[in-house]
């Protein structure tokens, strides 16, 4: 019996070459195998999709009972091998790098139709990181499935030829040359998609090899590749397409030449997949999933994020989610260098009118941050190990005549600093600018070891020799080229080094430009990803405020990521999942950033945490908001039907206050402008909705939350509890009158008037609890807080708060609907009235391809 099920499952594996699997089990009954062998064989099947649907990593979001005829690499496969030894060849360790990048492109793969299947339109997403082998993993699914049956794979590399010619080269290595009788290709390393005569040569039933094409999001090549594709429709019925949309969420999504022409695309091919692979889904999923688009409506996976690599959280902290301890969340590496706001004049025009005939200024800043960038390409030698290219960047604007006013001063500087390399007042100065960074930044605390200066003097005149200055952009022929030997080079450039492409070997970057939108400005992070061997060095000059909008962007991308891993535990679908999606206030906020106009967002803040984290530090704001808060405690006292003091613990509880009187503290107490989530007009509004309609948030609990190991603040008679220690992030060149403490509440906090023993109860364990015990009652929490606020020694990157006047924090804890949710509607936009925007140049879009 076991003899015989073993010849039977290897002839079902090899019916599933051509036949669903549904298809191939009846292709057994008519060849007379007993029903037990074939229930057996089920059951096989069935254990093997159950471990691809199980995996622990990724997580995914799917669309119904999709039938997973996938399950894993068999022995007979060409492509994926290939990719395996290519990678043991670049040092690529089995576990876990491999076996991770193994499960996550199987399960994408599964995710897909069987490519046997008469008819299918399939639409995916894949959520990655920044520069974290998003490339090699869609590189790893189109192998598979070529391994499987897929036979044309269209590739949409972004909208420059730098991007497109390095995803080329890349599939052609990876995919073509270890299989080259296997793979036909129709465009080349400098050649986008030109129409061949003879479509049948490519796709007729004599031609088995698998069809490349890697192109531009240009409308004039997207154009002629609908065209070429509709002259072939005779052949296009039996050909499986997968297309892999790279840089998902630029032009793709709501842009009226190219949006149209992808759907155009996949009309003419009955058997195509389409996925879209980004690091910053925002506009993806935000497209109407109702619309007949590109909405991943089929499936969404959650890339987990590789080890070692560098992310927006790790170079700039982020602000703790709900659930989350404050103390454990890190403030970041100290890798950020402040360029003051009067440096940024200097490096970039001003206005459209001074382009013309504008020449840079090296600051000290930028001189420092060239400077350190040839001390790091020393240091890099002098270890010997890893990635032998080494680069900076230098990122102030998009136009092109800006960048090609670098190279003078630029190549000057290096000419001058070459020769004063027996300089003792030059070296001098070079010394202590690498024993200030490498004590700020340990090597120890990244496994590495500190390279003495003394060691990096006689590396330094090579260095220097070898520096080119590189203008890359739309218009310049010099492009940064990886493929000839180690690269030494400063890169000014703007969108073609903006997105996708990876420069390698970045260590240092100068970046000032200002963008609208949280998604190009994540994306703009070419500082991110693997910096094997000198994790340590790796450091970024800009604004103050910049980096807080990165911080903050940390903030929303990681918890954008947690609510998809959130969703993909509850038996969301991705439909089911948008409209969750759109009513997170976090989200509202990053809507308003991606528009430079103010849109019209809807906000539910049912089951969510509000709180302050941005004060200002006058003495006038701060009186105001101490007022409020001391009025709200003395209704309170008078209101409430029960005040619970808990001295020992530095807390009360005022239980059941009526609405009004929370309501009538919101519209006195001042929120920082710069929180939009924090908008008392919608928390008012929302409240007055929820009572409408659901008769919830009459009644809220307020609670003082103190230390009693601290001097008192007195709120009103007989109601003291001891002042708060929150520091403030140390931002060198912030504005005088701003304090950012990043985190206010703590899980703790959020149950502070539950009944029982909370203490170890996690996130939504308090809100489950929350939901038993209150489920229409409000927390409001007042958080006083010290005005000096020292901040503890091992906290390297804060300040003492040093405010005029004590500072009454805020935190709010909405109780979940139990049903349906009120939702709020203000127009909202990002606060860019100090900053000049440049927004993507989407021109090339449209333009002729070059």
């Amino acid at each position: 019996m076991t003899e015989e099920f073993d010849d039977m499952y290897g002839t079902f594996k090899a019916l599933l070459d051509s036949f669903p699997p549904t298809e191939a089990v009846k292709r057994l009954e008519r060849l007379g195998i007993s029903p037990e062998i074939i229930q057996q064989i089920r059951g096989q099947h069935e254990q093997h999709t159950i471990r691809i649907k199980e995996l622990e990593e990724p997580h995914a979001v799917v669309l119904g009972n999709r039938d997973t005829w996938y399950t894993g690499p068999q022995a007979k496969d060409k492509c994926w091998p290939a990719i395996v030894d290519l990678l043991h060849k670049d040092g690529w360790p089995q576990e876990p790098a491999i076996r991770s990048l193994d499960d996550s492109s199987t399960r994408v793969v599964s995710l897909l139709n069987h490519p046997k299947e008469k008819k299918f339109s399939t639409r995916g997403l894949v959520v990655g990181y920044v520069q974290s082998g998003k490339t090699t993993n869609f590189t790893s699914v189109m192998a598979k499935a070529a391994d499987r049956g897929y036979k044309l794979f269209i590739v949409l590399a972004g909208i420059h030829n730098g991007l497109r010619r390095q995803t080329q080269a890349r599939l052609v290595q990876q995919l073509v040359e270890p299989n080259p009788a296997s793979w036909s290709q129709l465009t080349g390393l400098d050649k986008d998609f030109t129409p061949t005569e003879n479509p049948a040569s490519y796709f007729g039933r004599n031609n088995r090899t698998h069809v490349l094409c890697v192109v531009k999001k240009n409308a004039t090549v997207l154009r002629k590749l609908a065209r070429w594709l509709e002259k072939a429709s005779d052949y296009l019925g039996d050909c499986p397409a997968l297309i892999i949309d790279d840089e998902a969420d630029q032009a793709t999504v709501a842009t009226k030449s190219i949006n149209p022409l992808i759907l155009s695309i996949m009309s003419h091919l009955p058997r195509s997949a389409y996925i879209g692979y980004t690091a910053s889904p925002f506009a993806n999923l935000l497209i109407d999933p109702s619309a007949k688009d590109l909405y991943p409506k089929d499936f969404v996976v959650n890339l987990p994020k590789p080890a070692g690599h560098f992310g927006t959280e790790v170079l700039f902290g982020r602000y703790a989610l709900d659930g989350e301890d404050p103390e454990q969340v890190d403030d970041g590496y100290d890798m950020i260098r402040s360029v003051p706001e009067d440096d940024v004049s200097a490096v970039r025009p001003d206005t459209r009118a001074d382009i013309e005939g504008f020449e840079p200024v090296i600051t000290d800043t930028l001189r420092r941050a060239v400077e350190y960038f040839w001390l790091v390409t020393a240091a890099r030698r002098v270890r010997g190990v890893s990635n032998p290219h080494n680069t900076m960047l230098i990122h102030t604007s998009v136009n092109t005549a800006v960048h090609n006013s670098f190279k003078r001063p630029l190549e000057h500087l290096r000419n001058r600093s070459a020769g004063s390399l027996e300089d003792a007042a030059f070296l001098s100065r070079l010394r202590g600018l690498w024993e200030n960074e490498t004590d700020r930044v340990p090597a120890e605390d990244f496994g590495e070891t500190k390279v003495p200066f003394e060691q990096l003097v006689p590396e330094l005149p090579r260095v220097l020799e070898s520096c080119r200055v590189i203008m890359d952009n739309s218009s310049s022929e010099d492009r940064l080229d990886y493929e000839n030997g180690p690269v030494v080079a400063i890169a000014v450039g703007g969108n073609t080094l903006s997105r996708g492409l990876t420069l390698e070997g970045l260590s240092v970057s100068y970046f000032v430009r200002a963008v609208s939108a949280y998604d190009t400005l994540l994306q703009m992070g070419r500082w991110f990803g693997f910096r094997n061997g000198y994790a340590d060095l790796p450091r970024i000059w800009m604004t103050d405020e910049l980096a807080e909008w990165f911080r903050h962007l940390a903030t929303v991308e990681t918890e954008m990521r947690r609510d998809i891993d959130i969703y993909m535990t509850e038996d969301e679908t991705p439909l089911t999942f948008a409209v969750r999606l759109r009513t997170h206030p976090a989200l509202r906020v990053t809507a308003a950033a991606k528009m430079r106009d103010a849109v019209t967002a809807a906000s539910s803040y049912g089951g969510n945490r509000v709180q302050t984290h941005y004060f200002h530090t006058n003495a006038d704001w701060l009186r105001g908001n101490i007022d409020a808060a001391r009025a709200l405690v003395d209704a309170s006292v008078a209101n409430a039907v029960r005040v619970e003091e808990r001295s020992a613990e530095g807390r009360y509880v005022f239980r059941d206050v009526p609405h009004d009187v929370v309501t009538e503290f919101l519209s006195r107490y001042k929120f920082h402008e710069k929180s939009p989530e924090n908008d008392a007009d919608l928390i008012i509004e929302y409240i007055r909705k929820r009572i409408a309609t659901a008769g919830s948030l009459r009644r809220w609990n307020v609670a003082i939350v103190g230390n009693p190991k601290e001097d008192t603040f007195t709120f009103a008679r007989g109601v003291s509890v001891g002042r708060n220690n929150r520091a403030r992030l140390d931002l060198s060149n912030a504005a005088p009158d701003f304090a950012d403490i990043k985190t206010l509440m703590s899980r703790r906090d959020a149950a502070v008037d539950l009944a029982g023993d909370t203490s170890r109860l996690k996130e939504k364990e308090i809100m489950e609890e929350r939901r038993k015990q209150l489920p229409d009652t409000g927390l409001l929490v007042l958080y006083p807080i010290d005005k000096v606020s020292e901040p503890s020694p091992s906290k390297k990157l804060r300040a003492p708060l040093n405010a005029e006047e004590h500072v009454i924090g805020v935190g709010l804890v909405f109780p979940a609907p139990l049903h349906s949710d009120s939702t709020v509607e203000s127009y909202i936009s990002a606060d860019l009235s100090n900053v000049r925007i440049e927004e993507e140049d989407f021109s090339l879009l449209d333009g002729e391809d070059a």
